[in-house]
């Protein structure tokens, strides 16, 4: 293997060993806490634009399975400390060298992750770039965004889902970068699911006479996304509404709240999350790194609050039938602890039917 540098857009300099794509790339580096689950992580639109550095020290033991895809791979490098390069397990296909090939990532190991984790939670996520070589000027580095998210990774034709089973509901999914596996779960309850493009119109879903309309998850700066968020205003109070991660937090726009970026979000799957109306504490999986202000709703209530840092993690619409989480109830892999929360939606579903 090759020399490479983990350049950040502060100056600091990690040198490591190349490994996947051989090219250099520039993107925002975030961490996930995650001890498995790489192969999703790899494959969750909600990562595009962003170089991703898993804290867990061994990655790769298992190789990789497309039939765990969440969606098309869209980070922009990975950072390691060790890959394995001869994984086993029954069901890997090949390795995760290979699929980094296969999608133009370049890849570095050898490199102290806990170290360079400890630098953000620090000083903040930033950008940083994967090089054979250490640039003079860090200009072009410090002035990258992770923009168009949304448009990239947003399904280009609309798609039809079979209930699994006796089909008890209609659900409009509306695709900014959903992940496979919010399909799977709606399909295994029953609901024949039809996905749509992030820039459907509220009268085109709404022509379609679903049961209920979920919002899903999918990348970068919610506020970014206006057209999107001005649909959203016009399918409140029209039909029962479910959002995940950046459809919770464009909702929350939508209702006429604020959203602000986390100093370094939430990545992995043991995020602490309490239920304010119950006590109850989950653990969940999440992947963010902007949040919904709870001071700044002037509607509906906030449910569930990060037991860490108290940020929103949920808020409750009953005047519109509506929820929203900033968590992912589908984790895959992760915790499964709110994975009721889909049966919620579709009671809530039913009880608009009666």
């Amino acid at each position: 293997m090759s020399k490479a540098y983990l350049i950040l857009s502060d100056g600091t300099v990690y040198e490591g060993e190349r490994f996947g794509a051989e090219r250099d790339s520039t993107g925002e580096l975030v961490f996930n806490t995650g001890v498995v689950g790489y192969i999703e992580t790899l494959t969750d639109p909600s990562y595009y634009g962003q170089i991703v550095m898993q804290t867990f020290p061994a990655v790769g033991n298992y190789g990789i399975i497309e039939e765990d895809f969440e969606g098309e791979c869209a980070v922009k490098g990975y950072v390691v400390r060790e890959w394995c390069p001869e994984p086993s397990n029954f069901r890997s296909q090949y390795t995760l060298d290979e699929f980094l090939k296969r999608n133009g990532v370049p890849g570095i190991c050898g490199v102290d992750t806990r170290a360079i984790t400890q630098h953000i939670r620090d000083k903040g996520v930033m950008n940083a770039m994967i090089a054979d070589q250490v640039p003079e000027d860090l200009s072009a580095l410090r002035a990258y965004a992770v923009t168009g998210g949304v448009a990239q990774t947003s399904a280009k034709a609309e798609a039809l889902y079979p209930a699994v089973g006796e089909k008890v509901c209609d659900v409009t999914l509306v695709d900014y970068g959903t992940k496979r596996n919010i399909i799977r779960e709606l399909c295994a309850r029953g609901c024949a699911v039809r996905v749509v493009p992030a820039d459907t119109s509220a009268e085109a879903i709404l022509a379609g006479h679903p049961d209920g309309v979920m919002l899903s998850n999918g990348p970068g700066d919610p506020a970014e996304n206006t057209a999107c968020i001005a649909e959203i205003k016009k399918l409140l109070g029209k039909v029962p509404l479910f959002g995940l991660c950046l459809g919770h937090q464009m909702l929350a726009l939508a209702a006429g709240g604020q959203t602000t970026k986390l100093k370094y979000g939430h990545r992995g799957g043991n995020q602490p999350v309490i239920d304010l109306e119950t006590g109850h504490t989950y653990i969940t999986s999440q992947n963010h790194g902007y949040a919904v202000v709870s001071e700044s709703l002037p509607v509906g209530r906030v449910r569930y609050v990060n037991a860490n840092d108290r940020t929103c993690e949920g808020v409750d619409y009953p005047d519109w039938n509506a929820f929203t989480v900033q968590f992912h109830p589908e984790a895959c892999a992760g915790p499964r602890d709110t994975s009721v929360l889909f049966d919620r939606f579709v009671r809530m579903m039913a009880k608009n039917q009666e």
